[in-house]
């Protein structure tokens, strides 16, 4: 694929020999001459100039031997060109004698339904979604066009599935919420959920992440969500679109999760949390009440980051604090005993 070809799948401008073939698309220690990279910041300039690429995506032109691709948003147009460069492999479409299908499954076009496949009664799957090995879907589940299913996933009963969402490996959808009540004899009696598990289009979630149904209603993951592996999300949370959860992050029942936030990873949030749009939490945050502003907030409990910074350096001298306190006690009860 030429240069000149890539600028345009991309929408940017070359500068260098546009004729020049370019292969492939990789990171800037293992691009080699047949490859493009991309810089997104100055820090990355030292790297580029010992990496072996041939061209680069940037920003805007730099000093560079480097055949250049000039693009607004360097890191899309290299994402853009490294899907074009490796298409995601699908299995070929068809159901698998080993797989079970329930009553009344409706497949779609060019399905695929793996060795092991097991689908519940009365599911609708859309066109060109794929149901890899082992992969357990329950009673009347939806599931849309263009979906894939890794293997070993599992869908409770009632859950509702997207368009081009991305199911990764073990990964639990629609399993009970944790609740219970206690009787007269401090045994704990389980409270039935009898909600479900709502994913919009164009969601990922990552391997073994466990999402729970609702107690009563929906448990919602708004469009292009994204989930990184072992994350737990409790029964009626919604999750607003554009999202991003890292992994070991915990979120208790019935949070309401704004637009385009940004939940780091091992950050736990408390039950009834409500947390605004365009939200950064930070690692290992804890958040115990609502955060309606946007900003970046940590810690436990999580406060804005101009606070944090202010808290922090007295955090840490602490124990010189207190090495100063135990000594002004001694001076005084010197001076007491005079």
């Amino acid at each position: 694929m030429k240069l000149n070809e890539i600028a345009d799948l991309v929408g940017g401008a070359v500068d260098g020999d546009e004729g020049l073939e370019i292969s492939g698309a990789s990171g800037l220690e293992f691009a080699g001459s047949t490859d493009i990279t991309f810089v997104s910041e100055p820090k990355f300039f030292p790297g580029l100039a010992k990496s072996g690429a041939g061209a680069v995506f940037v920003k805007e032109k730099i000093d560079s031997d480097k055949a250049q691709i000039i693009h607004p948003n360097p890191g899309l147009a290299f994402a853009t060109i490294l899907n074009h460069f490796n298409p995601t492999e699908k299995p070929s479409a068809g159901v698998h004698p080993s797989a079970a299908l329930g009553n009344n499954v409706s497949l779609g076009a060019d399905v695929t339904v793996s060795a092991h496949v097991s689908v519940g009664r009365d599911t609708v799957i859309g066109d060109r979604t794929v149901l890899f090995p082992g992969v357990v879907v329950g009673d009347r589940c939806q599931i849309g066009s263009d979906t894939t299913l890794y293997p070993n996933t599992v869908l409770y009963k009632d859950t509702v599935i997207g368009n081009h969402v991305i199911l990764h490996a073990g990964s639990v959808i629609g399993s009970d919420g944790f609740s219970y009540t206690q009787d007269d004899k401090g045994q704990h009696v389980k409270l039935q959920q009898i909600g479900k598990v709502v994913i919009e289009d164009h969601v990922e979630i990552g391997a073994n992440t466990c999402i729970d149904r609702a107690a009563f209603g929906e448990t919602i993951i708004k469009e292009g969500v994204k989930i990184d592996n072992l994350v737990q999300i409790a029964h009626n949370c919604e999750i607003g679109k554009h999202s991003v959860i890292v992994s070991q992050t915990g979120i208790a029942g019935s949070c309401r999760i704004g637009k385009h936030v940004v939940i780091a990873g091992q950050t736990g949030i408390a039950d009834h949390i409500n947390i605004g749009d365009e939200v950064t939490l930070m690692a290992q945050s804890g958040v115990f009440r609502d955060i309606p502003e946007s900003g970046t907030y940590g810690w436990a409990p999580a406060m804005k980051l101009i606070d944090l910074m202010r808290f922090m350096p007295n955090l840490l001298r602490l124990p010189q604090l207190a090495t100063q306190v135990k000594e002004m006690e001694r001076r005084l009860d010197k001076i007491d005993k005079s």
